[in-house]
């Protein structure tokens, strides 16, 4: 009997130790996985792009030449990378710091994350490449610095040389002189456009 009861002991035993193995392995899979979720699934890596937040739509362009993006633009705050719709972006899911658009004129490119952020609050965004002629980035940068809810910095992988881009609408424009500039401006600087109009263009990120 005593060497009946000592089995059942180390059977007991076995067993308590077995489900506290299993328990722990559960915890340990379980924080594994949250952690993962939380940092959207991929490790933690926050220059993994997310899904196109842009390609609900289209462009249409009006006999003004401003193209209008008719669809649905997210406004997500991600801080992934994301694949947009057109380059330079129009609208969709957008890093939470906007980039700073108060007549600002940045020299290098900036995150299109940040300068989307920049556009749901009003602002006008002036995109150049390698073709502009000097002269030309040159005017506009004296002009989108006298002018609040602006901003302006280089992109090479745009198809013309100068465009402009607010929120939901862009247009390319054929030189600095060009009178579709100020009539852009006049428009979409805090315009009809702006999903959170009046919000600021200061204070975010200058670079």
């Amino acid at each position: 009997m005593r060497r009946a009861e000592q089995a059942r002991e180390r059977r007991n035993r076995i067993l308590t130790i077995a489900a506290s193995v299993v328990v722990v392995g559960g915890l340990v899979v379980g924080g594994v996985v949250l952690v993962r979720s939380q940092s959207g699934g991929d490790g933690g890596s926050d220059t993994a792009a997310s899904s196109d937040s842009s390609a609900k739509g289209k462009f249409v362009t009006g006999k003004d030449g401003v193209k209008t993006w008719e669809g649905d633009l997210a406004r997500n705050h991600v801080t992934k990378a994301v694949k947009y719709a057109s380059e330079p972006p129009v609208g969709g899911d957008h890093n939470p710091v906007w980039q700073n658009c108060n007549g600002d004129v940045y020299t290098k490119k900036i995150n299109n994350t940040n300068a989307v952020h920049s556009l749901e609050h009003g602002a006008v965004w002036v995109t150049y490449n390698a073709e502009a002629k000097k002269a030309d980035v040159d005017a506009l940068a004296a002009k989108v610095k006298k002018t609040p809810y602006t901003l302006m910095s280089p992109m090479d992988d745009q198809k013309d040389p100068i465009m402009l881009s607010a929120w939901g609408h862009q247009r390319t424009v054929k030189s600095a002189s060009d009178p579709d500039v100020d009539k852009f401006l006049e428009k979409f600087v805090q315009g009809k456009q702006t999903p959170e109009p009046g919000a600021a263009c200061t204070n975010g990120l200058s670079q």
